[in-house]
């Protein structure tokens, strides 16, 4: 039976902070020693003053002034080089934390999340960065906050030494501050939450906004995208100022107390050493640490308002790691060479499809209305996961719900209409891991070569970002030999074709079943030359399979055919 404790869950944010702290505990381990060191050295260094003020005005020999001067350069050598060295781990520590994150969120991003999760790219991008950094400072803000600790500590008890009331006052006072400091903190992780999500509304807005710029273009939109594009980033920049002004009472709050509880620590010291309760050499050391204190004090407080921020932004990454996989797939493995296999499918406009591709088969399937072949492609991409739909698709046999989404794109590869094109060059577009044998004869299929002819460079042709130095039908021609180059088992190709002029389709078609001949390959296309290349054509209407046969044969006894795919 699960008890209370068993059946409430950490949040999320705190279990990533937590995971943060542990697979870097060595780091911290050490940070907090060596900056505990530091602090322990800076707060030597006034009651080293005192005690040398206090032993050497009795003993006033050379012997005792550099003996004193000795002390003091091994404080300040411990002191220099504990704060070079642990603020050294501390930060390799907390980079390599951000990177881990990055990738993490990175990785987290790239694959489909269930429809009910509203997270869009630009959202995802800056919780990969500026999020992930914020995360892995806790890994830098533990050590500080430790060894702050100590130094005020320390300080309680030199001054407790030299008169209890001294000591009191610091450890009264610090705990005073923080008392007042831990209810600005949440107002301020609270703050900077609200503000992390509406930068991150903004910058996918933005995202948005690149996309769609030449459709906005084409029809005059771009005014009403700008200002809505503008009323969000107003939103953000107000919470930012929101966020500003926290922080900014914040500190001088803090500020403030600390150099109330110094002033306070200096005249009680004087005030004792002007009744006689303490000596000169004290005196010295008292007003020293009350002046040191106030630095490990000042840090100690701002703690609380990063380990806040810290926690804001773990909250905001786990959306994104905690979001439900779209695949739902399992783990079986997919043998090379099979068929394609649609049985009884009902997804959106699809309405009990049912067809077979057998393997090597180049099959063609021209859909009366445009949605149904989205909808099917959406279904072997796996971007509709096999709970969302009614039927079976199998491939080699097996259903796809029984396949790790890895093994079935190993096999599978649908080729979207919209392929996205990265900065880099023509050859990284085409072959990102640079392991395919077969971008000379994609490039040759795709009809690219004149694209690779026109640049010195050749492959090596820088590419912008989405491909914004390239012509629409250039960027699809692309698209098409990335597809191609991958050699896949299976090939679906969704509209390849649609941005071309119809003498470069008809080269197409033909060098794309010439390629591809003996593997199995189905598009997803009303274009003739295409249907034409087939082996065979599948008309789709109202979300059924309600023709099969050659394209020519079709054309001859297939009016609604011949009206839909004549050009």
């Amino acid at each position: 039976m699960k008890t209370t404790a068993d059946t409430q869950r950490p949040r999320p944010g705190a279990g990533i902070l937590r995971t943060a702290l542990r697979r870097n505990r060595g780091a911290v381990v050490r940070g907090t020693v060596l900056m505990g060191l530091y602090q322990a050295g800076e707060t030597a260094f006034p009651i080293a003053l005192g005690l040398i003020v206090e032993y050497t005005m009795r003993d006033r020999s050379l012997g005792s002034l550099g003996l004193s001067i000795a002390s003091l350069a091994v404080i300040i050598t411990t002191v220099s080089l504990s704060w070079r060295f642990g603020m050294r781990v501390l930060q390799k520590a907390n980079t390599t934390e951000a990177h881990r994150w990055r990738v993490r969120v990175a990785e987290c991003g790239l694959q489909p999340v269930a429809r009910d999760v509203d997270l869009k790219s630009g959202e995802i991008l800056t919780i990969a960065t500026e999020d992930a950094d914020q995360t892995a400072d806790i890994v830098e803000v533990v050590p500080l906050l430790i060894s702050s600790l100590v130094a005020v500590v320390v300080a309680s008890a030199a001054l407790g030494l030299a008169d209890v009331r001294l000591g009191l006052l610091v450890i009264a006072g610090t705990v005073g501050i923080l008392s007042v400091l831990s209810v600005m903190s949440r107002r301020i992780g609270s703050s900077t939450q609200e503000q992390q999500a509406r930068v991150a509304r903004a910058g996918a807005k933005v995202a948005d906004l690149i996309t769609g710029l030449r459709p906005l273009h084409g029809f005059g939109g771009n005014h009403a995208a700008f200002l809505s594009y503008r009323r969000i980033s107003a939103e953000a920049r107000r919470q930012a100022v929101t966020v500003a002004r926290v922080n900014g009472v914040y500190a001088g709050t803090a500020l403030a107390l600390n150099a109330v509880l110094a002033a306070a620590v200096t005249l009680l010291a004087g005030w004792l050493a002007y009744s006689g309760r303490i000596t000169v050499g004290e005196l010295v050391m008292a007003v020293g640490l009350a002046q040191f204190v106030m630095e490990p004090l000042k840090m100690f407080s701002e703690m609380p308002k990063y380990v806040m921020m810290a926690r804001a932004s773990a909250e905001r990454m786990a959306l994104v790691l905690a979001a439900p996989a779209l695949s739902g797939l399992g783990a079986g493995l997919l043998e090379p060479g099979g068929d394609l296999e649609v049985d009884g499918l009902r997804h959106e406009s699809l309405n009990g499809l049912t067809f077979k591709v057998h393997a090597g088969e180049f099959v063609a399937i021209a859909a009366y209305q445009s949605r149904a072949a989205a909808d099917l492609a959406a279904v072997l991409s796996v971007s509709a996961p096999p709970c969302s739909y009614g039927g079976v698709v199998r491939v080699g046999g097996r259903e796809i719900a029984e396949l790790s989404v890895e093994s079935l794109r190993e096999h599978l590869l649908v080729n979207p209409y919209d392929g996205e094109i990265f900065e880099g060059s023509l050859r990284t577009n085409i072959d990102p891991a640079g392991t395919s044998e077969s971008v000379p004869e994609a490039v040759e299929a795709s009809m690219l070569t004149d694209v690779v002819a026109l640049h010195r460079e050749g492959l090596d042709h820088a590419v912008r970002d989405r491909g914004a130095n390239l012509s629409g039908g250039q960027r699809q021609r692309l698209s098409l030999a990335r597809a191609l180059a991958a050699d896949s088992d299976i090939l679906v190709l969704h509209d390849p074709t649609t941005a071309v002029d119809a003498v470069t389709e008809q080269l197409i078609a033909r060098k794309v079943a010439k390629l591809r001949k003996g593997r199995t390959t189905v598009v997803l296309t009303s274009s003739p030359a295409l249907l034409d290349a087939a082996d065979r054509v599948l008309v789709l209407d109202g979300g059924v399979v309600t023709a099969e046969d050659s394209h020519r044969h079709l054309l001859a006894s297939d009016a609604d055919y011949r009206r839909a795919v004549a050009r």
